[in-house]
């Protein structure tokens, strides 16, 4: 019997081919990694590039590692550190306001800081869960160049959105105050807010001013109206016959003088603004604004500025409302059948406007009484707007002397 030969024996399959993997390249040669914290940030450099610890170092510590303080004197130390390290660019994460101090320290003394966004690191593989591991983690993904930095505008420009930031703050504290003080007119009976759109405006300021100052007298409150208010003298005079508790006139007092307290620091933000925005370069060249046109007078905003700052921009909710109805091309319901109406008569640009216009009443609908939203088919949208199109032919018809009947249906 003849002796088989081992290729005929080899039963295996064959060998796969061996993938080759790739080294990741060092882009940032000299970088750092810092993980921040309220009280120490753990800060790595490359082994490389970190000097010979000190006596003191503790032995279970990288050498390339070193934790610092959160106060400025240990700020500084960690920068001349980075500096005697020879490191050029650093990585770290934007937790909280934290990082803003040491953020603008080290531009400031010439180092191209990486702001990152948290998500990033984490959804690396292979993060680990410790500070001093961590901040090592950031300095290495930062060498290889695999962390991108988050916006953050010129320094004018932060300085002007702290303003800004600020300003919003005080407004949305004096609002809540306006709360309180329609608090303690429902509680009293007042039925300020239910005659009056603007409780704050001049009409109703002078009119609790007037209650605080000790005036019962409803005939006299409702005088205080102003010429431009809408309801009349008596409205508002049955609407101001209370209970006037002193508890309730009290709390109404507090209400009014912490909200003309924010309203006072309002003021003095816009101060603060105005001569920020006047270092600012000029941009129109010498050349003045050009004026609005007829059809765009402009209607301050009852939180706008005191000043006249720059000119008003896009308005953020009608670009929301445009960019939503984009879609409305193909949609199966009574909006997407009034943009194909107006797309067809005027065009694709009108059609979102007119559509966003359309949303945009929904919504003030439904925050301002409550209404349900009810969606409206395509056919119940095309039956109404057809008995709308005849119901006003017939009336042209019947000016013009003459009478507009159905066509008669073809026989069978």
């Amino acid at each position: 019997m003849s002796k088989r030969t081992p290729k005929q024996t080899a039963t295996s399959s064959p060998k796969k081919p061996t993938r080759t993997t790739k080294r990741l390249r060092v882009t940032n040669p000299h970088a750092a990694g810092i993980d921040i914290h309220s009280e120490t940030h753990w800060v790595a450099v490359s082994p490389e590039d970190a000097p010979d610890p000190p006596s003191d170092h503790p032995p279970n510590l990288p050498a390339n590692v070193r934790s610092f303080g959160a106060c400025t004197a240990d700020l500084y130390q960690l920068a001349d550190w980075l500096a005697a390290c020879g490191v050029k660019t650093v990585a770290m994460e934007s937790t909280g306001v934290y990082w803003i101090p040491l953020f603008e320290l080290l531009e400031t003394r010439g180092f191209e800081v990486y702001l990152v966004d948290p998500r990033q690191s984490r959804h690396a593989p292979g993060r680990p869960k410790s500070d001093v591991l961590d901040c090592q983690w950031l300095q290495r993904l930062h060498s290889y160049g695999l962390l991108s930095a988050s916006f953050r505008p010129a320094d004018q420009v932060v300085v002007l959105r702290s303003y800004l930031r600020q300003r919003q703050m005080l407004l949305r504290y004096a609002g809540q105050h306006v709360q309180h003080m329609q608090k303690a007119l429902e509680q009293m009976n007042v039925k300020l807010a239910e005659v009056i759109a603007d409780i704050t405006g001049v009409t109703g300021m002078a009119i609790i001013k007037s209650i605080l100052a000790g005036e019962r007298n409803p005939q006299h409150l409702a005088a205080l109206r102003n010429a431009m208010c809408k309801r009349t003298r008596e409205e508002i005079a049955r609407a101001l016959q209370g209970s006037w508790r002193a508890e309730h006139l009290f709390a109404l007092k507090q209400a009014v003088e912490l909200y003309e307290f924010y309203r006072q620091k309002v003021r003095e933000c816009d101060v603060e603004l105005e001569a920020h925005l006047r270092t600012f370069a000029d941009r129109t060249a010498g050349q003045p604004v050009p004026p609005r046109t007829r059809g765009q007078q402009p209607t301050r905003a009852p939180n706008a500025p005191t000043f006249a700052g720059v000119r008003r921009g896009t308005n953020r909710l009608g670009l929301a409302l445009r960019v939503a109805v984009q879609g409305c091309h193909h949609a199966k319901n009574a909006l997407g059948a009034f943009y194909r109406r107006i797309q067809a008569r005027a065009g694709a640009p009108k059609a979102i406007v007119a559509t966003a216009r359309k949303l945009a009443e929904r919504v003030y609908r439904l925050l301002r009484y409550g209404e349900a939203y009810v969606r409206q088919d395509v056919e119940a949208y095309e039956a109404a707007y057809r008995a709308r199109v005849v119901k006003g032919l017939t009336r042209r018809a019947g000016e013009l002397g003459y009478r507009l009947e159905p066509a008669a249906p073809p026989s069978a």
